[in-house]
């Protein structure tokens, strides 16, 4: 790990943030151009990318084809998802897989040596390839961070998180740090005018998710602090089936059981997803994470039963689930596991073009921070490892493809003053109320006192920790609040049905979210509204 004294060096480094699946591929690519590679944890933790249990959707068995996992895409989207991009993105998974391969990861193979796929949630064919039935992630982030370690290009360091971009004149300038978890620490700034946001999705914004701590989104705050266009930020997708056994992250049941024969039933041994859709437990995740939320709020709670479909097979074929379940006592061969909707992933974030480019110049972004058009208002299984590696690659073909000016001279002052260490009951409000007012069923009054409460928050907290928060959790608040209709994964009580005239994207900035707020707070919710919203 390099020195941090030695971090303003004058060099022509690309700066990548984030040391998941995303970062770690784009610098690999990058080689042997000189990279600075910036990851909060070591290598290896903190990254959601090596939480996947599922896989990367990719059409390389005989019978499938790009255009067919394109289609699949595009149903479960919404109609807002962008075509090209999904065609495009599904015909460069086969490449990609094979770069994966080149840096070692051990994809599962058949008999006869081939990729061996599997089938999950709305997909028309078995084209998820997986690592050990379900340690995809965690194989893929280990296999390409021995790759980056010992690649003599990439410069490594760990333990810092960016907190402010630097811009001048509409480009970006530089990044300002700060040690990882020292909030007495003063921040450090690193000169470039290349740089790349890998830095995971939002999930800890609520009370309930699968996503690591790390994932708080704060590439999102500081990018829309910058001045970034935000796409579809309203668009976040609950996972139907997350273990309920107290802890926080929440253990993931991956849709790949559902693939394998798991059943969803509730406490009175009833399947309740066959009236829900016809693929039943295989639905999209929006209608099967409702279907969740529904019997869970009706009192008759939700499982997935895994009994019949591998019974004493279970630990085997998904270590990583048996596992989480053992540790929060359950034994998924012969029990029921307890599951809730939680969130998963953002469709939302960073709006970037098919170069992987944002509206501020010098700025790319991959993985979960950005917004592509792929997913549109619904992710479909197993697409998010792939789109990261395109655009991963994708980047680092625009980056090599052009000259990036020599880094110009730092500031004077600092973006963000010294601030102090985060107020965790405000983190724990926060993540209260956007599980309440912004989660899986939303409504207006709710979504107004969210876009009010987060608008305040943005304004007054001395955290920078807790600024990005708010800053994040108000852009998606209040593309939620403006969306008054329901789509993919983003469902209003007030407004069931889908607009015609809404099917589009979302393309909005902090100025806007900012806006909302104001006039929202300026015309405060009648007094007998706001007792509804308990």
């Amino acid at each position: 790990m390099t020195n941090i004294h030695n971090l303003t060096r004058s060099t022509d480094d690309v700066v990548i943030v984030g040391g998941g699946l995303a970062g770690l591929f784009c610098a690999l690519k990058l080689a042997p151009r000189p990279v600075t590679l910036i990851s909060a944890a070591p290598l290896g933790q903190g990254a959601s990318s090596a939480w996947a249990q599922g896989g990367i959707a990719a059409a390389v068995a005989d019978g499938d084809s790009p255009e067919a996992h394109a289609a699949d895409t595009i149903a479960v989207g919404g109609r807002i998802v962008d075509e090209a991009i999904a065609l495009g993105i599904a015909r460069e998974a086969g490449p990609r897989i094979h770069d994966l391969l080149a840096y070692g990861v051990p994809f599962d193979r058949d008999l006869e040596g081939r990729l061996a796929v599997g089938r999950e949630a709305a997909h028309s064919a078995r084209r998820i390839v997986h690592v050990r039935g379900d340690g995809a992630g965690a194989a893929i982030i280990a296999a390409l961070s021995e790759a980056v370690r010992r690649t003599p290009s990439i410069r490594l360091i760990e333990g810092f998180v960016a907190e402010a971009l630097l811009t001048d004149d509409g480009a970006v300038t530089g990044l300002q740090l700060r040690e990882a978890g020292n909030f007495a620490a003063r921040p450090v700034m690193i000169a470039s005018r290349a740089v790349v946001l890998a830095t995971g999705g939002i999930g800890h914004l609520y009370a309930v998710t699968t996503n690591p701590a790390e994932a708080h989104g704060s590439g999102l705050a500081i990018a829309a602090r910058a001045g970034a266009v935000i796409a579809d930020p309203e668009f976040v997708q609950f996972h139907p089936t997350a273990i309920m056994v107290g802890r926080d992250p929440a253990p993931l049941a991956t849709e790949a059981l559902r693939g394998e024969g798991a059943t969803l039933i509730n406490s009175e041994g009833e399947r309740f997803m066959a009236a829900q859709h016809p693929l039943a437990e295989l639905g999209p995740r929006d209608i099967v994470a409702r279907g969740v939320f529904a019997e869970i709020a009706a009192g008759r709670g939700a499982f997935l039963d895994a009994r019949q479909a591998l019974g004493a097979h279970f630990a085997e074929r998904f270590p990583t689930v048996h596992a989480s379940c053992i540790a929060g006592g359950i034994d998924p061969a012969i029990q029921v596991i307890p599951i809730a909707p939680a969130v998963h992933y953002h469709m939302g974030g960073i709006a970037v073009d098919a170069r992987g480019r944002s509206s501020i110049d010098g700025l790319w972004a991959s993985g979960e921070v950005s917004s592509t058009g792929m997913h549109g208002a619904n992710r479909l299984a197993s697409n998010s490892l792939l789109e990261a590696v395109v655009y991963a690659a994708r980047i680092a073909d625009d980056i090599a493809g052009q000259a990036i000016p020599s880094p110009a001279g730092l500031p004077e002052t600092l973006v963000t003053p010294r601030g102090s260490a985060p107020d965790a009951s405000a983190a724990k409000r926060l993540r209260a109320m956007m599980s309440t007012n912004v989660g899986v069923i939303r409504e207006h009054y709710g979504l107004a006192e969210a876009v009010r409460s987060f608008g305040a928050l943005e304004r007054s907290a001395t955290s920078t920790a807790v600024r990005h928060m708010a800053t994040a959790a108000l852009l998606v608040a209040s593309a939620a609040w403006s969306r008054r209709e329901s789509r993919g994964a983003h469902f209003r009580s007030d407004h069931p049905e889908e607009a015609p005239a809404l099917a589009q994207r979302t393309m909005t900035t902090l100025a806007q979210a900012r806006e909302i707020a104001d006039g929202l707070s300026a015309h405060s919710l009648p007094r007998i509204a706001q007792s509804m919203i308990a």
